[in-house]
């Protein structure tokens, strides 16, 4: 609970991240689902290298960290698929995950986390991308400083 001493503050705060292209996310945001419910086909998501890259759709670079949270998407066995991709000065913890959302954002499934073990950059399961305008995707991360999220929905 923020008592009304500091409800300002937090106010504050939070317009400074959302100018930044940065959201904050707590429990209550989406459904999360275990890296596992991502990975080898479940969903609709598959499986792809930890060194897979192709066009930022969307990004947020961590300047003092020298890590950058991405949204990719590029053609993977023959289809246009989107994934979240941490790079950069990664720690051993730092994670990645992908939310995708069906209903322009009003729910979504997060997609992990997945855990970079020794530094390594790191990336999501990819899911198929569409022309429905309600299937959305955004990119997460978690390092020292926080969880930023990629905005808007892309």
């Amino acid at each position: 609970m923020i008592s009304g001493k500091h409800k300002g503050f937090s106010a504050a705060v939070g317009a400074v991240l959302l100018a930044a292209g940065m959201t904050l996310l707590g429990p209550a945001d989406g459904a999360q689902a275990a890296a596992s419910d991502c990975e080898g086909g479940r969903n609709g998501f598959i499986d792809i290298s930890d060194n897979a890259y192709d066009i930022a759709a969307r990004q947020v670079t961590l300047w003092s960290e020298g890590i950058n949270i991405s949204l990719q998407y590029g053609n993977i066995r023959g289809v246009q698929r989107g994934w979240a991709r941490i790079a950069g000065d990664v720690r051993p913890g730092n994670q990645v995950w992908m939310d995708w959302t069906r209903d322009g954002g009003r729910t979504w499934i997060q997609c992990g986390p997945f855990t970079s073990v020794n530094g390594e950059n790191k990336t999501s399961a990819a899911q198929r991308t569409s022309n429905d305008p309600n299937w959305k995707f955004r990119a997460c991360g978690s390092t020292s400083s926080g969880i930023h999220c990629t905005d808007p929905w892309w």
